[in-house]
Order: structure tokens, then C-alpha cells, then sequence
């Protein structure tokens, strides 16, 4: 069993099989991981009054090398926090849903330094090239939300969304090109590896990520955004309504601080797509 594999799944899946004794065995790990992680063999033993032996067959069992190899994917486990082992206590209803994401926007619009907005959205319209990059789920809408927002308003902007591909586009870019980098962590090393390669051969980054991370760290220019998430594990992350805000902002700022050209490009999307569509007049530009 690879490391990144959950031995609680494994478990679980491998329940029915196992024999009598090992059933014991299963339970006593299921009712408490905690101690199943730090206890001996022995205590094992003692604790699912079964030998040794079982323990160590069990192990083998449910995929591991031996009973030290369960114990550490057992610790493994435990660190990715109890809210992902035992039930986490309701939350309110669907209306929740909208509650948390008000509270994610009103967190994240402190944030905010206009100087960095500005000087970032100066250096985006300077560019010969705005190369977004978000691998993940959250920054891989927010990357590719970027190029839609400013491909209307005249930017040659591109979304990268793969991790191989995005250090090919670093490694090839002008010193002219901009790379906006989105991470709701800043520590996904294929993220962080992409902005440094991408400084050594001269590009500028601009990263929107928690401040006081790897990739912010990396940046020349960091717009923060902050999580506030829950235990209560089922509901959606709303850390990506932060970076959507963001994209929402950076494109503002671009239209408003080059009015004119911004004007005649929104102009004339909005005659095209009215001469394809139809409708009202205060339909959205293309969304």
C-alpha cells in the first residue's frame, strides 16, 4: 500500500474478509485510531483480546508491510484531522451554503491593499503576454475565470491548468509575459516550482494566495486571501469565492484605468452578441 492510500478505506473495504479474531481487531482501530496509532503490540493485543500474532496478521491483512508500517499510516491518518474520521456536527441548512460565502467575502474584502491591486493591474496591461496559472479545483476555475474576464477587455491572456504543462510555459515565456498564479494554499509544490522557475528566467509573478506562504513568499506582488473553513466537512470551500473576487477586481481595474479601450472592446462584444442572441439590453456579456 502507497502512502498517500487511506488505511481507514482499506479497512473498512477489507472488513468482510477477515477472520474472526481480526474483526477484533478492525473494531477495536475503527472505535478508537488514536490509540491504535500509539499503543504497542501488546496493547493491541490486550485491547481486542487477541494474540499477537493477529495483530500481526491483521496488519498484512488490510495492505501493510507489518504492524509498525499500520501504525504510521494510522498516525497519517489521524493527521489529517478528526472532522475527516468521526461525524461532524450538523450545520444549518442549505441557506448555510450562501451564509458562508457572505462571510468569506466580508473577511477577504479587508485584504485588500489598492496599491497592490493597481501596480498589479499596471503590470497586466504592460505585458506582451498574461499567463494564468491555477492547478486544483478552486485556482483552476479562478485562472481560467481571469481569461475570460480579460480577454473581452482586449488582453492576450492564456489559462494553464496542468501541472507539466504550466513549468513547459514558464521555462518558454518573455520577460515581457506576466504570470498570475492562483493557490487556495500556496503550498502545492508544482504551483511553487513553476513561480521560481518562471523568476529565473525573468517573469514577473503575481500570486493570489494566503499571505506568509511558500508562493507568496515567491511573488513579486501577493493579493491575500484568507480561509475560514468549518468541520463540517460536506460543505463545498468557499475559499474560492476569495480568488473569484479577486479576478473580479483586477479586471475592474484594468477596465477603469483604461477607459477607453476597455469601452470599445465591451462595445463590441456586446454588438455581437446581441446580433447573435437577442434579448434584452442589460443581458451579461457573454456569461
Amino acid at each position: 500500500m502507497s502512502l498517500d492510500v487511506d488505511i481507514i478505506s482499506q479497512i473498512t473495504e477489507r472488513f468482510a474478509a477477515l477472520r474472526d479474531a481480526e474483526k477484533k481487531v478492525a473494531k477495536l482501530i475503527m472505535d478508537d485510531i488514536h490509540f491504535a496509532a500509539n499503543a504497542s503490540i501488546t496493547e493491541l493485543a490486550e485491547g481486542a483480546q487477541v494474540s499477537e500474532a493477529t495483530i500481526t496478521r491483521f496488519a498484512k491483512a488490510v495492505g501493510c508491510k507489518n504492524v509498525r508500517d499500520m501504525k504510521i499510516k494510522l498516525a497519517q491518518t489521524l493527521n489529517v484531522g478528526q472532522r475527516f474520521i468521526l461525524e461532524p456536527v450538523a450545520q444549518t441548512g442549505y441557506q448555510g451554503i450562501y451564509e458562508s460565502i457572505k462571510q468569506s467575502l466580508d473577511l477577504n474584502r479587508s485584504l485588500i491593499n489598492e496599491k497592490d491591486i493597481d501596480k498589479a493591474a499596471e503590470w497586466l496591461h504592460q505585458s506582451r503576454q498574461i499567463i494564468a496559472i491555477g492547478v486544483g479545483g478552486g485556482s483552476t476555475i479562478a485562472s481560467q475565470e481571469l481569461q475570460h474576464r480579460l480577454f473581452r477587455l482586449g488582453y492576450p491572456i492564456v489559462a494553464y491548468n496542468d501541472g507539466l504543462l504550466s513549468r513547459m510555459v514558464a521555462s518558454t515565456a518573455d520577460t515581457n509575459d506576466i504570470l498570475i498564479m492562483m493557490s487556495a494554499t500556496g503550498y502545492t509544490p508544482l504551483i511553487t516550482e513553476t513561480a521560481e522557475l518562471a523568476k529565473q528566467y525573468g517573469l514577473k509573478v503575481i500570486a493570489i494566495t494566503p499571505s506568509q506562504t511558500p508562493l507568496a513568499n515567491i511573488a513579486d506582488i501577493n493579493l491575500p486571501i484568507q480561509h475560514q473553513e468549518t468541520d463540517f466537512i460536506y460543505k463545498p470551500s468557499a475559499s474560492r469565492y476569495a480568488m473569484l473576487a479577486l479576478v473580479d477586481v483586477l479586471a475592474m481595474a484594468l477596465a477603469v484605468n483604461h477607459k477607453n479601450r476597455s469601452r470599445d472592446k465591451l462595445r463590441r462584444l456586446k454588438v455581437a452578441l446581441d446580433a447573435h442572441r437577442g434579448g434584452g439590453d442589460r443581458q451579461p456579456l457573454g456569461d
